[in-house]
């Protein structure tokens, strides 16, 4: 599964008429083919990019009752509410995926937070962002699968919002992009949480973009002949970026016909230069740096005539945002 670009435009202008009157009746105000319901907000629209969820849904609750829930036996069908508490600061993400495990177990979900508001949980401890109304067996059913992906999911768009911070601190024009280094089984949930965080997600999979690394340039034998074989597979469609360790290695590349350069492993200031000189010379090109670029570093590789920094930094060894469900008593 992968993102649905046409689907969350579709639904962008009736998203926008929201307003904070219907935070408490999300699970009837949204509806969409594509994906459940979700918290309102301004990243309310981002939940049309993805695709039905319920084959992940029925994977991830099969991963954890495999046959028996004894203890889902024991609290048997009486209906209950559970109230989801935010218990770290951060940004609120992944409610599409929390949306769709209980929307399975037939629950009803309503969110009193937006996704991609900030949770500022310094004051009280915990704050209430949602509850959950169903049979007991099927709320605690649930909890675990839907409390990691809403866990996971903050993590990263919080993240994700101090990397972007960084940007606009730097009045920087470019995109700082995640990477494929996903969890595999997982990505479309990490690919979400980058978008809600702020950045771009770069490419879902190795069918939206062609990218030659270093192994295709050395098994294929030179990267002219790399970038025209793409070509003449990919067609227009698609565009093709290039893996480069040198200035040299980039021109060769655009000279073939690449779309976009990725300069990997340079230091700040070599990294710079050499992409302000790229840049003025083939002004249409994508410049993209990549490489040791964290919290700590990113503003040294941000300048004029660089488009793209790409890190894994944004979604992997991210701490996690801590959630709990409990039941009202």
């Amino acid at each position: 599964p992968s993102f649905d670009y046409g689907g969350a435009a579709q639904h962008q202008q009736q998203l926008q008429q929201v307003t904070h009157r219907h935070r408490h009746t999300a699970m009837a105000t949204f509806t969409s083919t594509s994906a459940p319901t979700t918290s309102p907000g301004k990243d309310a629209a981002l939940a049309c990019l993805l695709p039905p969820l319920q084959p992940l849904v029925q994977q991830w609750i099969a991963e954890d009752a495999p046959s028996f829930d004894y203890g889902g036996a024991v609290v048997g069908p009486r209906e209950n509410t559970a109230t989801l508490f935010c218990k770290g600061s951060g940004v609120l993400a992944g409610c599409p995926f929390f949306d769709a495990v209980f929307q399975y177990l037939n629950c009803k979900v309503e969110w009193l937070a937006a996704e991609g508001e900030f949770i500022d949980i310094a004051k009280s401890g915990r704050k209430p962002v949602a509850t959950v109304t169903g049979r007991a067996c099927d709320l605690l059913l649930g909890e675990r699968v839907a409390l990691n992906l809403l866990s996971r999911s903050s993590g990263i768009a919080t993240r994700s919002r101090a990397l972007l911070k960084v940007k606009q601190s730097m009045n920087w024009h470019g995109s700082v992009a995640g990477t494929r280094k996903t969890t595999p089984g997982f990505r479309v949930v990490e690919k979400h949480a980058m978008l809600v965080g702020g950045v771009d997600p770069h490419r879902m999979d190795l069918s939206s973009m062609v990218m030659l690394k270093d192994n295709h340039i050395w098994s294929h034998g030179s990267i002219t002949q790399a970038v025209k074989s793409a070509r003449k597979m990919c067609g227009f469609a698609l565009r093709i970026e290039v893996e480069c360790s040198s200035k040299e290695d980039a021109v060769e590349a655009l000279e073939a016909g690449a779309d976009i350069v990725m300069l990997d492993n340079m230091s700040a200031d070599v990294f710079k230069a050499t992409a302000l000189e790229l840049k003025t010379a083939y002004p249409h090109a994508i410049i993209e740096g990549s490489g040791g670029i964290t919290l700590d570093t990113a503003a040294d590789y941000m300048g004029p005539g660089v488009d793209v920094l790409s890190t894994s930094f944004i979604h992997q060894g991210v701490p996690h945002i801590d959630f709990s469900l409990k039941i009202d008593h």
